[in-house]
């Protein structure tokens, strides 16, 4: 047999695994609440091809393969087990096993390191908490698909109704196809259907009724059947107090902002400050993509070398908040044609450090160019630390951090050597740290972060928005603190 028979057949075998793993998979998604990671990376609803994508780019970030020879004994031992909803890394799991050492069975291993999702320590399934979109522009069709997504066991958040203005002729159509495609980020995975008569959208089997209002103060809720839900404004229109307070009406518990709160509001970095939400806060900023972006490798490299100043460059795609050709804008620069330019421009980031970071006594500045690209964004993070490193030690410090830490869901890692903005699109990571184009000298470090300014932050709001509902179920085996 040939080289090139050897690797097919190979590669043959692993798609059979693969294919097998996915009724187990989507089983625990559906009856247990369980989702399947590995590396972090959901394996609930993906092809075939797409498991064997995900453990292969363990190589990227572990220095090694991972096969699915190695991860469905852990997948098969948890079939086993009386799991409470829980996440749970087979990737992990196969990593921790393999360094254990005591010679304990695949499945007296597995049991031990998930035993806090089962018996009485498990969780038991909640009520789903309702959700309600206000605005359903670029942020709020992809939060959209994400609740939908995490909607498929019937537990943790429901998406029961957006809040948009009455667009002229067929709105509810149009809004619907919006939903259905996407020119950066692709068909929406699964079936969209309008009931007009009743103001609908149904999306995968959910229902989600279409409000009409350009005032938040005159919406009942509790008239839709919506109770006690977190409501996230993504139209920015409203970042104080004051103004998020119009939302708390009749079925409204909470207010949810995608954009950096002004005056008390706090603003949250999920993975960093998510834990000081108060149980009775029923106003909370997630900040912006940017600071999303950056706080979470500033913490890291705090935590390990200190950090003494810093600065921070953003190269940014350009949204909708440009012209795209030269037109009057309230802003000096933006009127400009972002299409066709680099523009110059404020960000808020480096000043938002200081609320998601406070106990980081070192003065970060920032600032902004827009570019020609519709998504994904650069941080160059330039920072002065505490102490004199090397490249290699902090590359490996990252590395570790994205793997095994409690940032692991915020911090991604990739040393291609070529990679481009167009690469992390569907980055469900806040920040993906360039090995390749890190740079270290003495006490000095850049680090450049990739950035899905529109679906990474998304996925960053979403984790808010499920800590706060009390459906953000434990990960396991525990990430390192």
């Amino acid at each position: 047999m040939t080289v090139n028979e050897d690797s097919f057949t190979n590669w043959k075998n692993r798609e059979e695994i693969a294919e097998s793993m996915i009724p187990i998979i989507g089983k625990l998604h559906r009856e247990q609440d369980v989702t399947v990671l590995v590396h972090s990376r959901s394996l609930v609803n993906k092809s075939v091809v797409s498991i064997l994508k995900t453990h292969r780019f363990a190589r990227q970030i572990a220095g090694e393969e991972l096969s699915v020879t190695e991860t469905l004994p852990f997948l098969q031992a948890l079939t086993t087990l009386d799991l409470g909803p829980s996440q749970i890394d087979i990737g992990m799991l196969a990593a921790t096993y393999k360094a254990d050492g005591r010679g304990l069975s695949v499945a007296e291993f597995t049991a031990e390191a998930v035993a806090g999702a089962t018996g009485e320590n498990k969780i038991e399934c909640r009520e789903p908490r309702d959700v309600v979109l206000y605005g359903f522009g670029r942020i709020g069709r992809l939060l959209a698909r994400l609740l939908i997504e995490k909607a498929g066991s019937g537990n943790g958040l429901r998406l029961r109704a957006i809040v948009v203005r009455k667009g002229a002729g067929q709105d509810i159509v149009k809004r619907a196809s919006l939903l259905r495609r996407d020119s950066i980020h692709g068909q929406f995975q699964g079936t969209i259907t309008v009931d007009e008569a009743n103001n609908k959208i149904i999306a995968n089997g959910h229902e989600i009724t279409v409000i009409y209002s350009d005032d938040p103060t005159k919406v009942d809720y509790t008239a839709y059947g919506i109770k006690n839900a977190i409501l996230i404004d993504n139209t920015g229109k409203w970042r104080d107090r004051e103004g998020l307070s119009k939302h708390l009406r009749p079925g409204i518990d909470k207010v949810v902002l995608t954009a950096p709160g002004k005056g008390d509001v706090p603003n949250i970095v999920h993975g960093v400050n998510h834990d000081m939400i108060k149980p009775d806060e029923q106003i909370i900023s997630c900040a912006s993509c940017t600071t999303n972006a950056i706080v979470p490798p500033l913490k890291a490299m705090a935590d390990e070398y200190g950090v003494l100043r810093g600065h921070v460059e953003t190269v940014h795609s350009f949204t909708n908040d440009q012209n795209l050709l030269d037109n009057y804008h309230s802003s000096d620069r933006r009127g400009r044609s972002a299409p066709l330019n680099m523009v110059i421009t404020e960000t808020g980031a480096a000043s938002a450090v200081a609320k998601a970071l406070p106990d980081l006594d070192a003065p970060i500045t920032g600032s902004s160019i827009r570019v020609p690209v519709p998504d994904v964004s650069i941080a160059i993070l330039s920072l002065r630390l505490g102490r004199e490193t090397n490249r290699e030690e902090v590359l490996d410090y990252l590395r570790d951090v994205s793997l095994t830490s409690s940032l692991k869901r915020q911090i991604d890692f990739i040393s291609a050597p070529d990679a481009v903005s167009s690469d992390f699109i569907g980055s469900r990571h806040a920040s993906i740290v360039d090995a390749g184009a890190t740079k270290v000298d003495g006490d000095n470090a850049i680090l450049y972060l990739w950035y899905d300014n529109e679906f990474g932050y998304s996925c960053q709001v979403i984790r808010v928005v499920q800590h706060v509902s009390g459906v953000e179920y434990p990960t396991f085996p525990a990430p390192r603190a």
